[in-house]
């Protein structure tokens, strides 16, 4: 049971991000199917259908970093040792934490600035303040998933996949791809053309 409390914690973005991408499309689905048969629009869903995709790109960027995914450049780094790789990658995450640190602060001033000065949100009449604590969220939850990985990474063991790079030969046998030849061989070619 302990462990299975903690699987669903460490794909918490995962799921999450899963239920605001279905709220996103099938908001906007509706929306579309009454404007274009109906002539109606909803005035809140549109709004909602914002905020769920925001908050899915933000929650997103956290689950990235869980399964390390981000975008960087490696062509140079693979061609080190795997202990001089892992310590670059180490020493540059050192610096994305610094500024996702700097990020959360400085979201949690605007925050508190808009519950001073509070502004709503025009359809659904929600604060504003509420809906940016997706940033303060996000960059803290990313900083946590970057420590997390660096610690599976260094002290475990553990090697992440190249999400760039699929394993073709493993694709080509799911997908049980044969080899079919585009032209016919030239000496039948020739063959034929003879007679």
């Amino acid at each position: 049971m302990k462990s299975r409390v903690i699987g669903l914690l460490d794909h918490a973005e995962n799921y999450l991000c899963q239920l605001l991408l279905s709220a996103f499309v099938i908001l906007l689905f509706f929306q579309v199917i009454l404007r274009v048969f109906f002539n109606y629009g909803i005035p809140w869903s549109e709004e909602l259908a914002r905020f769920a995709f925001v908050w899915f790109v933000f929650l997103g960027a956290s689950y990235a970093a869980r399964v390390s995914a981000h975008n960087r450049v490696t062509f140079h780094l693979r061609k080190m040792p795997e202990k001089v790789r892992n310590s670059i990658e180490c020493f540059a995450d050192m610096f994305w934490i610094v500024f996702n640190t700097l990020m959360t602060i400085k979201s949690i001033e605007v925050i508190e600035s808009m519950m001073e000065f509070t502004f709503y949100s025009p359809a659904l009449d929600w604060s504003m303040a509420f809906l940016y604590m997706i940033f303060p969220i996000s960059f803290t939850l990313t900083s946590i998933r970057i420590i997390q990985v660096n610690y599976l990474k260094l002290v475990k063991g553990v090697k992440f996949d190249d999400v760039d790079e699929p394993d073709l030969e493993q694709l080509a046998s799911e997908l049980k791809v044969e080899r079919t030849p585009v032209y016919d061989e030239p000496s039948t070619i020739s063959s034929a053309s003879k007679g």
